[in-house]
């Protein structure tokens, strides 16, 4: 890994359009869940880090699902239940996209400086 942050890219709307639209060819959508699977346990270390420290474990977490949990109606429940499981998800979709921003960037300075 470098040892400074290379300069972040800057990437237009388009750009950034065509390159998440391109994720729908499955060779390339395969490409890049091999490389993941390959850093798998790694990532995983560095999600839950980023997680924790962003609140979303420990006490906060405990006491939403507490919350969410403890609604007596069953339909309310399933509901509130079902809105933390989206943003737990979301929160950790998007640390994961973060987390592979800064991956691919590494790994494309490395290659470069061999």
């Amino acid at each position: 890994m470098p040892d400074s942050p290379a300069p972040q890219d800057v990437y237009t709307d388009e750009q950034l359009d065509a390159a998440v639209a391109g994720l729908d060819d499955p060779a390339r959508l395969q490409l890049a869940e091999d490389l993941v699977a390959r850093a798998a346990p790694q990532l995983q270390r560095i999600l839950n880090s980023a997680l924790n420290s962003g609140g979303w474990f420990g006490a906060a977490h405990e006491a939403e699902l507490l919350k969410a949990a403890g609604h007596a109606d069953i339909d309310t429940r399933l509901v509130a239940v079902g809105t933390l499981v989206a943003e737990e998800t979301r929160m950790s979709m998007l640390v994961g996209v973060a987390v592979g921003f800064a991956l691919a960037r590494d790994l494309h300075t490395i290659k470069e400086e061999k």
